[in-house]
This record gives C-alpha cells, structure tokens and sequence, in this order.
C-alpha cells in the first residue's frame, strides 16, 4: 500500500502514513526475534494433524515381511524433510557428512548437491569425531545391549541380553550403516528409527538415527567403503551458523542478528510458559541405545 502516489488523498490519508513509517521500522528491529518464534512454531498443531494425509516422500512402506508406519505429520516440520540442496563443505562426491550440532546429515553428490536429512543425536553419537568409512550395512538389523548398559540399567536391557532380532520393536530400525575406522568397528551407527518423534532432537541414548524412510534411502545410495566425516564444532559452525533447542527440545537455527544468548533468552521465556512435562513420557526408558 503506497500513500504517496495518491490524487487527492484526505487527511485521513495522510495521518495513516506518519503512522505507518514508524510501524514499520519497529517491525525491521523486531524481525530476528519474529524469525525464532515462526521457526519454533514451524510444527503444524495438533488440530491440524487429524487431516492431514501421508507425506508423499514418508508414506507407509511394506518391506519384506515388515510394514513401515508412515511417518505423522507433526514430525515433518520443514528441517526434518528430506531436501536435494547446494553443498557448500569440502567432501568428495559419494561422502557421507554428519553434523552433530546443526543435526544434519549430508549424502554429497557430484555437481555441487547433496541430499540432507534430518537426524536425532545420542550421547554415543556425540563420542566420534573424524573420519571412518561404511564398513557394513544391514537390513532389518539386531541389536544387542553393551555389557555396560546390562550393569547400569539391568531392569531395562537385561532381558535384551541375548540380543534383539530385527523388526519393528527393534531401537535400531529398517537399517543401519556401521561406520569403520582402521579395519575395526567403531561402534559408530547411522540407523533408523522406532522413534520418529525424537527426529531433529538430542536424546539420551544412541549413536545417529533417522526416520525409517530415510534410513532406505541413504542405505539405498550409500555404497561399502564411502568415506564418512563427522564434524567438529568449530566446522559446523563455519558451514551450518549457530543452532539451539527450542522449547520443545527441536533444533532451530539462530536468526542473523541474533545473539545466541539472545536467542536462548527468548526461548527459555516461552518456555516457562509451557505446560507441566507429562510424568509418563519422562518415566519411559530409552527408545533407542548403542549396542551390536
């Protein structure tokens, strides 16, 4: 809407401009901050997920003897989507790139691409850093519980002792990629999920996951031998900006502008106004764990 370039315009007209201009110059100050709230609420509500229709590229999938949940809608915000982009980093073509704070994983292509996903981090996911190498990968994988996690947590994962056939009660999902460094395994794993809500999210346990489609398509692109890097923080930093947890524990990237202590500052406010955590979901043990 322009005023200036009226005929004639009243003088009603002319008092809506003086206001406008100022408006307008307060909204560039607060944009940064108008930026974080958009990002955080990118999620669509709860109202909204009863009729929504499956994702094209995360429908339901049949594979073998086993049928793959489509992945709910809720869990699709615009980060956690599968996306073909520009790749800016130094990885050969064929490299697979792990960013452990921006949650990301890259599939570098020739021509400058690579396909991103969307990645839940566990504690053992943030114990690598370097370089290493696919030395396996697996269909419907078993998993077994370390000798440490039998000892330390016995009432969760003792009866898992003998290990765990694959399946869809398995932490370890559709599939998983081992990751090599020397010859020897290094305990190191991109796999899928049975969790699809931890997705874009820090979780206590675990190396890399990512929903069960993804995990088909990278096995699916990814050959024996490709080169894996995981990168430091100062690498993420470099190629990614700055990325924090919003108030409900998804990644989101710091705007331009912003301080990140800035930017925590205003998600720790809005956080003080969520609800009370339901004392169930904090009670549940782990969904996902490092192991065979």
């Amino acid at each position: 809407m322009t005023f200036g370039g009226l005929h004639g315009r009243s003088a009603l007209s002319a008092v809506s401009e003086k206001i406008v201009t100022p408006v307008i110059l307060s909204v560039r100050r607060l944009a940064p901050l108008l930026i974080l709230a958009l990002l955080a609420a990118c999620g669509p509500s709860p109202s909204d997920d009863t009729v929504q229709r499956e994702h094209p590229m995360y429908p339901g999938i049949q594979d073998g003897d086993f049928f793959i949940p489509p992945v709910p809608p809720q869990y699709l915000i615009s980060t956690n989507i599968r996306t073909e982009v520009p790749y800016l980093g130094p990885d050969e073509p064929g490299s697979i790139v792990v960013d452990t704070y921006a949650r990301r994983l890259y599939h570098v292509h020739e021509g400058g691409m690579a396909t991103r996903y969307a990645i839940a981090v566990g504690r053992e996911g943030l114990s690598f850093r370097g370089s290493g190498v696919v030395g396996r990968k697996q269909e419907w994988p078993s998993w077994q519980p370390t000798a440490n996690m039998i000892r330390t947590q016995p009432e969760t994962y003792a009866q898992y002792a003998a290990g765990l056939p694959g399946g869809l009660d398995n932490p370890l999902g559709a599939r998983a990629l081992y990751l090599y460094r020397g010859g020897s395994d290094t305990r190191f794993r991109i796999h899928g999920t049975i969790d699809p809500a931890s997705i874009g999210r820090a979780t206590s346990a675990g190396c890399i996951r990512l929903f069960n489609q993804d995990a088909l398509h990278l096995y699916e692109n990814a050959d024996i031998g490709a080169r894996v890097h995981v990168r430091t923080a100062d690498e993420s930093l470099a190629l990614e900006g700055a990325w924090i947890d919003d108030e409900f524990g998804r990644i989101v990237k710091v705007p331009d502008g912003m301080s990140v202590e800035e930017a925590q500052g205003h998600i720790a406010e809005r956080a003080a106004k969520l609800p009370p955590p339901d004392p169930t979901e904090a009670n549940r043990p782990a969904a996902e764990t490092t192991g065979s």
